[in-house]
């Protein structure tokens, strides 16, 4: 299994809203990067569902449903979309000023590359979250 995050602004798509929903395609994506990151992704894996701009927190865990296929969105064939749904929204999100302060996420490519918006993270860092969230 893999592990990733994934970023959205909750003034456009929610948690809340993915919720509602049951189940999405994560579209949009235009970022070359983020778009392989997505091609990577597996049925099964887990990604941190992060909302970005308001809040800046992570704040649930989604299970990738469906691997990439063609964006809706878009007729040019290099992008691709996911299919994710809910699994879980955490007891108390993660700050990204408390990621910065953890020493042990200080790899993290939140930090690193702020503005990716489908990054790939760690076991290790999914854990380290999950943990922080309690």
């Amino acid at each position: 299994m893999n592990y990733w995050l994934i970023k959205s602004e909750p003034d456009v798509f929610s948690y809340d809203d993915l919720i509602t929903k049951g189940q999405e395609h994560w579209d949009g994506v235009r970022n070359y990067t983020a778009r392989n990151n997505m091609k990577a992704m597996k049925t099964g894996d887990k990604a941190f569902f992060y909302h970005s701009n308001i809040g800046k927190e992570i704040i649930g865990i989604v299970k990738i449903v469906k691997e990439a296929y063609q964006d809706p969105t878009t007729e040019d064939e290099r992008w691709v979309c996911v299919d994710v749904a809910p699994l879980k929204k955490l007891k108390n999100p993660v700050s990204l000023a408390a990621i910065k302060a953890n020493p042990n996420l200080s790899e993290m490519k939140i930090i690193r590359q702020s503005r990716l918006s489908v990054i790939d993270i760690t076991k290790e860092e999914f854990e380290e979250i999950l943990n922080m969230s309690k």
